[in-house]
C-alpha cells in the first residue's frame, strides 16, 4: 500500500464496528487494546484512524492524534507478523506527507518488543506515569488474602450498614439508565469543584458521548442504587486474547463509606465472573489516584513506551 493512499478520518461512533475487527490480533495488555479507549479520548486527542491494506486485505488500523504543530501516532493495530508493515507506513506517512519525525505515545510492551527498533533510528524510552495496573480477577472478586483485609473491611461495613438499601443494577442503553448517570456525573462533578485535574471534563464529556452511542459499542455498564437512587457506576470492556477486564470508568459518592470497595467489587462480579485479569488503568502520575491503585495490590503492569524518529 502506498502510504499516499491512507485515509484517515475523524473516529466517530459509527467506526468501532468496522473498527473492531482489528484489536485483539495480537497480545496487548494495555487499556488500549480494547475499542472503548479509543472512544473515550477521541475528542481530547483529535483521534483519527485509517485503515491500511496490503495485498487486497484489510491488515491493520493506524492512528493520527494531536494538532497540526503536534500530531503523534499510537502503535498500529493489526496483527504481530503485519506489525513491521504497519509501522513501517506510518513512519513514511510521517516523514513524507506530515515532513516530521514519527512520535508515538502510549506504545505497548509487546509491540515494543517485536518490533525490536534499532537504537540509531530510533530512540524509545519508559513513560513511568502512563502504566496500566494489574490485578488478579478473582481476588478482586472476593477481596480475599491478609492485603486486601481493610478492603474487605471496608465493604463488609457497607453491606452491614446499607445490606437492606442497595441494589446492583445491570445498566443498558435505555432513557432511564442514561439520565441516572446523567445526573449523577452532574453531581459528582460539581462536587469536585474548580480546582481539579484537567483531564476530569474531557472524561466526563467521553462518558456523555459513550451512553449516546453505547448500541454500538461492546461495553458492560452496572451501578449500585442505595434507596432506589444511583451513588456510583462502572464501565468496562473485555480483551478475550488476555482473559482481561478494563475497567475505564468508576465513580462513586466520596461521602458513602465503602462504596468504591463495593462498586469495584460488585462490577466484577456481575459483568466479569470469570476473568483471570483485570487492567484499572493508569495514575496519570497523580499521588492520591497512585495510592489509590497501589491499596489494592497489583500483580504486575502494562507498560508503555515514547517512540521517536531519529532523522
Amino acid at each position: 500500500m502506498d502510504y499516499k493512499k491512507l485515509n484517515f478520518k475523524q473516529l466517530e461512533a459509527n467506526d468501532i464496528p468496522k473498527y473492531a475487527k482489528f484489536y485483539g490480533l495480537r497480545h496487548n495488555r494495555t487499556c488500549d487494546s480494547v475499542e472503548l479507549e479509543s472512544f473515550i479520548w477521541k475528542e481530547y486527542y483529535n483521534v483519527r484512524a485509517a485503515i491500511a491494506i496490503r495485498d487486497d486485505e484489510e491488515v491493520g488500523l493506524l492512528w493520527l492524534m494531536g494538532d497540526e504543530d503536534r500530531p503523534f501516532s499510537a502503535m498500529p493495530l493489526c496483527k504481530e507478523e503485519d506489525l513491521e508493515y504497519c509501522f513501517g507506513l506510518i513512519v513514511e506517512y510521517f516523514n513524507e506527507v506530515l515532513n516530521l519525525p514519527l512520535k508515538i505515545h502510549l506504545a505497548d510492551e509487546e509491540g515494543i518488543k517485536a518490533l525490536n527498533l534499532p537504537e540509531d533510528k530510533f530512540v524509545v524510552r519508559l513513560e513511568e506515569d502512563a502504566k496500566d495496573y494489574l490485578y488478579e480477577g478473582e481476588k478482586l472478586r472476593t477481596l480475599s488474602g491478609k492485603k486486601l483485609h481493610k478492603k474487605k473491611n471496608h465493604y463488609n461495613n457497607f453491606i452491614k450498614n446499607y445490606g437492606d438499601r442497595y441494589e446492583y443494577r445491570v445498566l443498558g442503553c435505555d432513557p432511564t439508565d442514561r439520565d441516572d448517570v446523567f445526573k449523577f456525573l452532574d453531581k459528582w462533578r460539581e462536587q469536585k469543584g474548580e480546582e481539579v485535574e484537567q483531564h476530569l471534563d474531557p472524561e466526563v464529556d467521553g462518558i456523555h458521548d459513550i451512553l449516546l452511542n453505547c448500541t454500538r459499542l461492546n461495553i458492560r455498564m452496572g451501578a449500585i442504587y442505595i434507596d432506589g437512587k444511583m451513588e456510583a457506576f462502572s464501565i468496562g470492556s473485555y480483551n478475550a486474547l488476555e482473559d482481561m477486564a478494563v475497567i475505564h470508568i468508576e465513580k462513586a459518592n466520596p461521602e458513602i463509606t465503602g462504596l468504591y470497595q463495593a462498586i469495584n467489587k460488585e462490577f466484577l462480579v456481575h459483568e466479569f465472573p470469570r476473568v483471570s485479569l483485570v487492567n484499572r488503568e493508569d495514575d496519570l502520575g497523580l499521588e492520591g489516584l497512585r495510592h489509590a491503585k497501589q491499596s489494592y495490590y497489583p500483580v504486575d503492569y502494562a507498560r508503555k513506551y515514547y517512540v521517536e524518529q531519529i532523522r
